[in-house]
């Protein structure tokens, strides 16, 4: 016998019953009933994946059936573009568009803040491609690259093919903080 002291001094024994063995019985069949339990949850998952189908279909029709029968609105009701904000409109609230240079409207309200800055980018890099257009489509700019090769064949301008050009010929007159703008002196920027 294994006795245990509580701290106010009662003893409890426990008697050993580590020599009673019953090798016959493995379990107590009588205490759950697995193939009731099995079926009811086979049967409970049935239940909720029809009754989820049948809500499902059933909002449906509900709501077409509603859209259907909605009366029109009357001839003095806005429309969802006059209720709208004026121009400009807060990055990613309704109504929010960017216009593009041809033209174009890129609608993108409810999207993220920077999708602004990347369709605005895509523009500028196409415009770097191929040369700047006005609203009619004509090129007005030339493409970067031709722009960069131009310069190379022909040069920058007469100062630059003069042979005798200083450093000196590229400054620009600017005021004096010591006579208060009255006289100038020439500044390399």
């Amino acid at each position: 016998m294994a006795e245990k002291t509580k701290g106010d001094g009662h003893k409890t024994e426990t008697p050993d019953v580590s020599h009673i063995r019953n090798v016959e019985v493995e379990h107590e069949s009588s205490d759950i009933n697995v193939s009731a339990v099995v079926t009811f949850a086979v049967v409970l998952a049935i239940s909720i994946a029809v009754v989820s189908f049948g809500l499902t279909f059933l909002f449906k029709f509900l709501n077409a059936r509603e859209a259907k029968s909605a009366p029109k609105p009357g001839p003095m009701a806005l429309t969802q573009k006059d209720r709208l904000p004026p121009e400009p409109r807060l990055q990613s609230a309704p109504g929010f568009q960017v216009k593009l240079e041809n033209g174009q409207t890129v609608n993108l309200e409810r999207s993220v803040p920077q999708s602004e800055y990347r369709v605005l980018r895509l523009q500028w890099e196409e415009n770097l491609k191929t040369g700047l257009k006005d609203q009619s489509g004509n090129v007005v700019g030339m493409p970067i690259d031709a722009a960069m090769d131009k310069i190379v064949s022909e040069g920058l301008g007469s100062k630059a093919k003069q042979p005798n050009a200083k450093i000196e010929d590229y400054a620009i007159k600017m005021p004096t903080a010591s006579s208060s703008g009255r006289e100038t002196e020439k500044r390399l920027q």
